[in-house]
């Protein structure tokens, strides 16, 4: 691994003393709150990069003195220096990894869309199987998780699940958990020795706070509906479930609560949030010659994992990372293995891809 170059360490620094000092000066609402995240987003890197620009002045220092005509002096320095030398590594690093460019949704809120696929029943099953086990992990997190819409499997499960999950850095964890999932097992709703494949479509969309989304309100419908889905004698009868479709784009969005204000408020932020991933599947599409160095995620279409309970074994195609835990897995307690895994591949290529352009 490369170096940083001190102009790069020196930039930061730079940078985070502006803003820290712009901070005391501004009086506008909106450049402060701007202001207050840069300084928090900067702050971690800037810390490490004075601690690595100190070790290395010590080093230098060091060095020096190893040199010098003073012997007791010099045999000192010289433990001191490889000791330093030991330390920069690590150090390195870190910095390195704080320097890699963030996405800018990664601590944004999510909208998490569970689908049966392929499989009948044992799809929808499936498909409840996936959205326990995330909501498992974002209880595990400490997120919250509210569901917006949902469509019951015949026999289990869900045909289709909708949910808002709120939290620190929901994005940047689950963004990876977009593709198709597939699963191997004997079928749940028969008897026999078979092994059956069936699949589920999950899509993670950033909510980031204040989306400046316009939508005109001829580009809108707006229908009522009667609500509907499980609970029997409980379940609401008036007509208070809201659609909203988005002419210029065809995208759909619901919402069945009780109160039908709350909805047309729900449906309108789900609408927002729509577009605004589509405003940002049209940028990944501009760069797609880079996103091809990266990890995929985010393209529903994707086969991204398969879950084989035969074997007990999860498989991950995008980093050929497999685990013998599907049990652990499924439940959510054993998820952020999978997850960290792959942040850890995403971060190992684009530090590779630094060292290239250094």
């Amino acid at each position: 691994m490369a170096n940083i170059p001190m102009s790069r360490l020196e930039q930061v620094i730079d940078r985070f003393d502006e803003v820290e000092a712009r901070m005391g000066s501004v009086t506008d609402s909106d450049e402060i709150v701007a202001l207050s995240r840069e300084h928090a987003d900067l702050k971690s890197v800037a810390d490490k990069a004075r601690e690595l620009a100190d070790l290395r002045q010590q080093l230098k220092d060091a060095e020096a003195l190893m040199k010098g005509p003073d012997k007791e002096m010099a045999e000192l320095a010289s433990e001191e220096y490889y000791e330093i030398k030991e330390q920069l590594p690590a150090l390195e690093k870190e910095v390195q990894l704080l320097l890699i460019p963030k996405d800018v949704d990664d601590k944004a809120n999510i909208v998490l869309e569970v689908r049966a696929g392929t499989g009948g029943d044992e799809a929808a099953l499936f498909a409840g199987d996936l959205f326990r086990m995330y909501s498992r992990y974002a209880q595990l997190e400490g997120w919250k998780v509210d569901v917006v819409s949902v469509s019951e499997g015949d026999v289990g499960g869900y045909k289709e699940i909708i949910a808002s999950i709120e939290g620190d850095g929901v994005f940047g964890r689950m963004k990876w958990e977009s593709g198709v999932h597939r699963v191997q097992r004997g079928p749940e709703t028969e008897s026999g020795g078979r092994i059956h494949t069936s699949a589920a479509t999950v899509a993670v969309l950033p909510a980031p706070e204040n989306i400046e989304i316009d939508i005109r309100q001829e580009d809108i419908r707006i229908d009522t509906m009667r609500s509907s889905g499980a609970g029997g004698q409980h379940v609401n009868t008036t007509d208070s479930a809201v659609r909203i479709t988005h002419l210029p784009t065809g995208i759909v969005t619901t919402s069945s609560e009780k109160s039908q204000h709350v909805n047309r408020e729900k449906a309108m932020e789900q609408l927002k949030i729509r577009l605004y991933e589509r405003e940002r599947a049209e940028k990944d599409a501009a760069r797609a010659e880079a996103r091809a160095e990266q990890i995929g995620s985010g393209d529903r279409s994707q086969k991204v994992r398969t879950y084989n309970f035969p074997e007990n074994r999860v498989s991950d195609h995008r980093i050929n990372l497999t685990l013998y835990s599907l049990d652990k897995i499924i439940t959510g307690d054993k998820l952020d293995d999978v997850i960290k895994a792959l942040i850890a591949e995403d971060q190992a290529r684009k530090l590779a891809a630094m060292d290239e352009n250094a």
